[in-house]
């Protein structure tokens, strides 16, 4: 009796799964060319599952690249500005190349980028600016687009006096080209989606407008990026703390995060070393030299008492 309702149980369970599993794979549904559904087909070559877009798709680090500042942009009011203007204040720029219509990443990279400007000390407008940049030519000749987007990200950012810090811009397709070019910046429109085919990501400019740090993904590190700030505007920004941390942290290009430099620490305990052992070398030299001056004292007070005697 117990073995027949332990076979009933095993055999639901299994028809269960295999139910769940016909009815999942009949309700797919994939709007992204980011994934696609993945059936086992033994007539079909071998693939690595990366729809055709993705393939010419990705971020390539140009550290060093000049952003082409003469690039005519629109602000958040339609009026043309060139890139150019921007730096003009000789502070750092994170630059995030997104679309303002995109129905999924492109918000979860500006989300997670206002989170992480949330977590430092830093002011958008006073120590750098952020300047999104829409690369769908089409939201270029939608009035109002880019204005909303910024009062949306201004209202989530929620810190007094750091309006004036954040841009968002739209361009027409020859200002993307030479934008995205520069950066490293490669995307795709996908028809049947209807979407754009593309890579996330944020990067750090220098105030004179070279590509100085890549942040992957849709979540960067506070830390990271607040030493990225830094460095990129040669430490003009930033308290003693900021600089001690940069001599302790080195940027990867390989993993677009700050690591410990092994090296510059052991150069640190190293020298904290040396002047450890000189300070003590110091005071047993003193103490030496106290006791020497003592016991010279005494005997010479011994050998005056002596001869008196």
């Amino acid at each position: 009796m117990i073995s027949a309702v332990r076979k009933t149980i095993v055999l639901s369970i299994a028809a269960l799964c295999l139910v769940s599993s016909v009815y999942a794979q009949k309700n797919e549904h994939y709007n992204s060319p980011l994934y696609s559904p993945r059936y086992y087909d033994p007539n079909a070559g071998v693939s690595n599952g990366l729809p055709e877009q993705l393939k010419h798709v990705g971020i390539e680090q140009r550290l060093g690249e000049q952003l082409p500042f003469d690039a005519v942009l629109k602000n958040e009011q339609g009026n043309d500005v060139r890139l150019g203007d921007y730096f003009k204040s000789g502070r750092p720029v994170v630059l995030a190349l997104v679309y303002y219509e995109c129905p999924m990443l492109c918000n979860q990279v500006l989300n997670g980028l206002t989170g992480t400007l949330k977590g430092i000390s830093l002011d958008p407008g006073k120590d750098f600016d952020v300047v999104a940049i829409s690369f769908d030519a089409r939201e270029n000749d939608k009035p109002g687009l880019a204005a909303n987007k910024k009062a949306s990200y201004i209202e989530r950012f929620d810190r007094k006096g750091t309006d004036g810090g954040w841009h968002f811009l739209t361009g027409d397709q020859n200002a993307i080209d030479a934008v995205t070019k520069a950066a490293g910046f490669n995307y795709e429109w996908d028809a049947k989606s209807n979407q754009f085919a593309h890579a996330s990501g944020i990067m750090i400019v220098t105030p004179d407008g070279k590509l100085s740090r890549y942040f992957y993904g849709i979540d960067y590190a506070p830390r990271d990026v607040k030493l990225g700030l830094v460095d990129s505007a040669n430490k003009k920004i930033g308290g003693i703390s900021e600089q001690l941390l940069l001599y302790c942290y080195h940027y990867d290009p390989a993993t677009g995060k700050y690591g410990l430099a092994i090296l510059s620490i052991m150069r640190g305990v190293s020298v904290v070393m040396l002047i450890g052992m000189a300070a003590m070398g110091f005071v047993f030299w003193k103490r030496n030299k106290k006791v020497r001056e003592s016991g010279k004292w005494t005997v010479d007070s011994e050998s005056r008492n002596g001869s008196g005697t």
